[in-house]
């Protein structure tokens, strides 16, 4: 039986504020038993908030933060994920990055940029996803926005198990938020892990938590609260293999893709 623990850290991000930031979640790592760190995902743009000023806060990919989550996961021997803004070839990217111990580096470049609040003039979308693979499970990665979009979500073939969503998904549109994990869950036939943040930001987003894992059935798992924490949660990869072989829908799917 695969199982696979995960940490998810839900916090009020400092603004603009990698050091405190990372300071603050250095602190969350270091009250957990090391033994049982698996899994550690934090939400969207986690050392920063979701500020629009890349040119002051976008770093390389050999910058600070990612040493950072380079550090974390070889000390406490564990995965790690969640997205920076990031410096690339001249371009700023919503960057997803899947860190693992022996300092492996996946990353996915969020596609859906959010114009809404300001995202498109900034950051240069993605066009390629990342599914990685951790203790059995196949993960497919998502920042935020890209949970609106279905085709995009689409578990092709039966290609992940599990489909964790990073965001900073503010309070008046949290019902949306709440619904899509169910739905993307239901239409998958996979878990759906959302990792959203809390507090309020300078420019008056007030963002209420509502981390969740939904199961491969569409059954709400776990739910958190709105304010700052850690959560320990356990996946059980047979889980996946009952439903879709109690009820195989995705064979039944339509076969068109992204870009096709």
């Amino acid at each position: 039986m695969a199982r696979l623990r995960v940490l998810i850290v839900q916090p009020d991000i400092y603004w603009e504020d990698k050091e405190k930031n990372l300071a603050q979640y250095e602190a969350m790592l270091e009250k957990q038993n090391p033994q049982t760190l698996e899994l550690v995902v934090f939400p969207e743009m986690f050392t920063t908030g979701f500020s629009m000023h890349p040119e002051a806060l976008a770093e390389p990919m050999d910058g600070p933060s990612v040493q950072w989550m380079l550090r974390m996961a070889k000390k406490y021997f564990c995965a790690i994920t969640g997205s920076l803004m990031i410096r690339d070839q001249g371009r700023f990217y919503n960057r997803l990055l899947w860190v693992l111990p022996d300092g492996q580096l996946g990353s996915y470049d969020k596609r859906h940029l959010f114009g809404l609040g300001g995202e498109k003039p900034w950051f240069t979308p993605g066009n390629k996803r990342l599914i990685a693979q951790l203790k059995g499970f196949r993960i497919c990665l998502q920042i935020c926005y890209d949970l609106r979009f279905p085709v995009w979500s689409r578990n092709r073939d039966g290609e992940y198990d599990l489909l964790i969503n990073v965001a900073n998904w503010p309070k008046q549109r949290i019902e949306a938020w709440d619904l899509l994990l169910r739905a993307r869950a239901i239409e998958n036939q996979s878990y759906v892990l959302g990792v959203n943040r809390v507090g309020i930001d300078p420019q008056g987003n007030h963002y209420p938590g509502h981390s969740a894992l939904i199961g491969p059935g569409g059954e709400m798992i776990w739910k958190g609260s709105g304010q700052t924490f850690c959560s320990h949660q356990f996946l059980d990869l047979d889980r996946v293999s009952e439903v879709r072989k109690t009820h195989p829908f995705l064979e039944d799917g339509d076969a068109f893709y992204w870009g096709h």
